[in-house]
């Protein structure tokens, strides 16, 4: 067997041990150990195994992952999804579908400090979706509204997904969160047509909003200031120069976690700020054990020569560029249906990066284009990380009518994807401007 099909058959391997439910780490570390013991001996395989974890937490870079997940975390112990709730529906709720509309809105700028799907779904599900139900909406809108909009935690910067990303291809991680501005805001834009365009289709998915005047509007909207002032400090900062990407998330991490307690619940502070320092560390703790085994992988394939036998497959298949594109799309589609956004990255990116690199494709244009395809894995089913989030924190709604009301949603994520592939300056304006 030559190093190349060695390589293909250790891929493989990988994905089938992801795919049934492996931890990504473990299945990317004992193929990587395993593979290179049997190529190269077990003796270099023991000093790469030795080298490889320090190498791969080692980089300055890394240390954002700790400080954004913090950021998320600390965010959503302080109550501010509630608020940001509250404050969107106050300016859309007397429009017919303006629960649904307002748990989108609210999404988005929460996903902007989470960075995190699964922790945007999960904590704006609690609020969203039994706020809708007690409103009349059908469970199918209400369920797959959030589980969709919950996506956008890994697309609006700051974004986790971004920054291993950016850490994976060498690609700058300021202009990365500059790209995923505008496609994060058609993101948000498209889902909302969705929900307008299939309530105009079937009006009995909602009922028609009932006048509320008892609602503070001045306290309503003091309690999301906090929020856009964090996010404006933050983002503002990073895209006006005067944070570096690092720097940007230990204000973010600094300001949520003061949120945290001067916003939080009195009688459980001390209590909430020990659990969202135990989920940081446990987060991130995850992340970087999932970098540690792909670094031991990536050793494997870049001694097997996987990706220049991809690369000359691709030169002899004929196709052109944007055939090969459109091939890497319907990929990245198929796995995310089996695998978490993350892990299916981790996986592919070192051998999927380099031929799009040949095809001189920009990094930062794939990048948000990965991502965004990622976010279609999120809802479809089986393996929808987001449908079985929002089915957790929302039992009364089933599997079904999540599934059923998913697919308007997942028709959106295609057009998107479809603008991003014919107009790349979405992507690539703003970080032109840098």
């Amino acid at each position: 067997m030559t190093s190349e099909m060695a390589g293909v058959w250790a891929f493989l391997a990988a994905l089938f041990l992801t795919m049934i439910g492996v931890p990504v780490s473990i299945s990317m570390l004992s193929v990587g150990v395993i593979g290179f013991g049997l190529l190269n001996g077990w003796g270099m395989a023991g000093y790469i195994l030795g080298s490889a974890p320090f190498e791969a937490v080692f980089p300055y870079g890394l240390s954002v992952v700790p400080l954004f997940v913090g950021m998320g975390v600390f965010a959503a112990h302080a109550g501010l999804s509630r608020s940001l709730f509250d404050a969107v529906n106050l300016m859309v709720g007397r429009f017919r579908g303006g629960l649904a509309i307002a748990a989108i809105g609210a999404c988005a700028i929460f996903g902007a400090i989470c960075g995190s799907s699964l922790a945007t779904a999960a904590t704006m599900g609690r609020i969203a979706v039994p706020e809708m139900l007690r409103a009349g909406y059908a469970k199918s809108i209400s369920a797959a509204t959030v589980a969709a909009a919950g996506t956008l935690g890994v697309l609006i910067p700051p974004s986790v997904l971004l920054v291993i990303y950016a850490l994976l291809t060498e690609t700058s991680i300021g202009k990365l969160f500059a790209a995923a501005l505008i496609p994060g805001l058609i993101a948000t834009g498209l889902y909302i047509a969705t929900v307008v365009i299939s309530i105009r289709l079937d009006p009995s998915l909602v009922k028609l909003p009932e006048k509320d005047d008892s609602i503070d509007r001045a306290a309503v909207m003091r309690r999301v200031m906090p929020v856009v002032g964090l996010f404006t400090v933050v983002i503002g900062g990073l895209y006006a120069g005067f944070f570096s990407p690092t720097e940007a998330a230990a204000v973010g991490a600094i300001g949520a976690f003061m949120l945290a307690i001067v916003l939080g619940s009195k009688t459980s502070r001390w209590t909430n700020m020990f659990s969202a320092a135990l989920e940081t560390a446990r987060t991130s703790s995850m992340i970087f054990m999932i970098l540690i085994g792909a670094a031991m992988f990536n050793f494997l394939i870049e001694g097997t020569g996987l990706t220049t036998l991809l690369g000359g497959w691709v030169t002899d298949a004929g196709l052109p560029a944007w055939g090969v594109m459109l091939v890497i799309i319907v990929f990245y589609v198929i796995l995310g249906c089996f695998m978490d956004a993350l892990s299916m990255m981790l996986l592919t990116i070192p051998v999927v990066f380099p031929i799009v690199s040949s095809l001189g494709y920009d990094p930062i244009w794939f990048g948000i284009l990965i991502v965004s395809v990622a976010e279609i894995g999120l809802i479809t089913p089986p393996i929808g990380m987001n449908l079985f989030v929002i089915q957790g924190v929302a039992p009364d709604v089933g599997q079904r009518d999540i599934v059923k009301g998913i697919v308007p949603f997942i028709i959106a994520d295609i057009f998107r994807i479809a603008l991003l592939v014919l107009f790349p300056g979405l992507a690539l304006f703003l970080p032109s401007l840098m």
